[in-house]
């Protein structure tokens, strides 16, 4: 039973995916006047799903290797190490995000 619903919920986001890559590349021929195919747009999903799956499962290792239960920024930005300009974007924003948070603490 518990599978069942496990299955059924991933399924769901399967699809959600697909709805989003298809969108996303329907933009994209549309501004670029290209047409692509179903299995195209079903073979990218696939692959980002698997990505997805890679970087989730990195993520919950890093947070088991910290003796954590909860993945946090730290894991993330570990995850990023090897894109500097993806490390630098992440790292801006959880700055921005704790000095916003340390501002609202401190007008209280």
């Amino acid at each position: 039973m518990a599978n069942d619903i496990e299955e059924d919920a991933q399924e769901q986001l399967k699809a959600a995916l697909w709805l989003a890559v298809g969108k996303m590349v329907d933009e994209e021929t549309l501004r670029r006047n290209r047409n692509v195919t179903p299995q195209f747009i079903g073979a990218l999903t696939d692959m980002v799903w698997a990505q997805i799956e890679n970087v989730a499962l990195d993520l919950e290792n890093f947070s088991r290797h910290a003796g954590r239960t909860t993945i946090n920024t730290d894991d993330v930005l570990l995850l990023a190490r090897r894109n500097q300009d993806l490390h630098a974007i992440i790292r801006d924003f959880v700055d921005k995000q704790k000095a916003a948070k340390a501002k609202g603490k401190s007008k209280r």
